[in-house]
């Protein structure tokens, strides 16, 4: 996916609803932070996210996955993705 925002990830996640292949990726500079995405069969969409201590291969890392439905469940995660990300810029 390259090196987009979040905010650019999670709207995008929003927008194509009907699907997309492969996963979409998002890392932090540092690659502390990553967000992934994948959409499955029957409208469902897969959110990978990590947390680690720098970059891969480092001490410890933190990973879990969450599942939402294509359309309005994405359009809400993709708002409170921008409210946190506003929140944090602060």
């Amino acid at each position: 996916m390259g090196r987009r925002r979040p905010r650019h990830l999670s709207a995008s996640l929003a927008e194509d609803f009907r699907g997309w292949q492969g996963e979409r990726t998002w890392h932090s500079l540092c690659h502390d932070l990553t967000l992934s995405a994948e959409h499955r069969s029957g409208g469902h969409v897969r959110v990978g996210w990590a947390i680690s201590d720098g970059a891969p291969g480092e001490e410890w890392r933190f990973e879990t996955s969450t599942w939402h439905e294509a359309g309005e469940d994405m359009r809400t995660l993709a708002a409170d993705i921008r409210a946190f990300i506003a929140s944090v810029a602060d």
